[in-house]
């Protein structure tokens, strides 16, 4: 009797078994091919989206370093610019002064004046 006991208890506990099996196969997704084929488009697609983006991101760099490259031209012409003008000052300065003035008018004939004579504005005579 413990015999035919033993055989009923294994007999439900291996329809349960297999129950349980069928079961568990049933929480596992079933991954199809077309399920497959549609996340390697999307991961395809992805690395496109991505590669563009990065070939944008390049693009944008290399803009600006071209811009960085001229700036330091123009800053250097800049620079180039100001000590010619301050050279030009120099020179209308020394031409200018009183003392080239002097000279210059002297080898025109020019001679000083004897008597100074003051121009007075605001005063009109009236005849």
């Amino acid at each position: 009797m413990a015999l035919q006991q033993s055989v009923a208890v294994r007999g439900p506990r291996q329809k349960l078994a297999e129950k349980s099996a069928v079961a568990f196969l049933k929480l596992v997704p079933n991954v199809s091919t077309g399920a497959q084929a549609t996340h390697r488009y999307f991961a395809t697609f992805l690395s496109v989206v991505a590669g563009f983006g990065f070939l944008i991101l390049l693009v944008i760099n290399i803009l600006l370093a071209q811009d960085a490259f001229t700036l330091a031209e123009l800053k250097s012409e800049a620079k180039v610019v100001a000590d010619q003008r301050e050279a030009i000052n120099r020179e209308i300065d020394r031409v200018s002064s009183p003392a080239s003035l002097a000279k210059q008018a002297s080898e025109l004939g020019m001679r000083p004046s004897e008597t100074s004579e003051f121009l007075i504005l605001g005063q009109v005579s009236r005849g």
